[in-house]
């Protein structure tokens, strides 16, 4: 802000730093879960056994996506709330503390 930045500027920036990683994370994991799913849904469906997902399916894309989406809205809460502390920031108070 000292340098020019609106807090908008300001927001965009921490957030963008701060869901970066969470949506590269999502992406991998999605595709990490599904194979790993499907390897633990061979060992534990075979003929004549119980069933041990209770009727859910193996590749489920409500709990997939869900808990992805869930995941997400909490990061991008915590990076919300420094976000706004750093908006609120006097830049002459943060070039002084320098």
């Amino acid at each position: 802000m000292a340098l020019g930045a609106t807090r908008a500027d300001v927001l965009r920036l921490i957030l963008r730093q701060g869901m970066r990683p969470v949506i590269i994370g999502a992406g991998l994991g999605l595709l990490l879960s599904a194979a790993a799913s499907s390897f633990v849904h061979s060992f534990l469906v075979f003929p004549g056994s119980p069933d041990m997902l209770f009727g859910v399916s193996f590749l489920d894309p409500a709990s997939f996506v869900g808990l992805s989406c869930l995941l997400a809205a909490v990061a991008l809460l915590a990076s919300y709330i420094p976000a706004r502390r750093a908006m609120k920031t006097d830049p002459i108070v943060a070039l002084r503390y320098e």
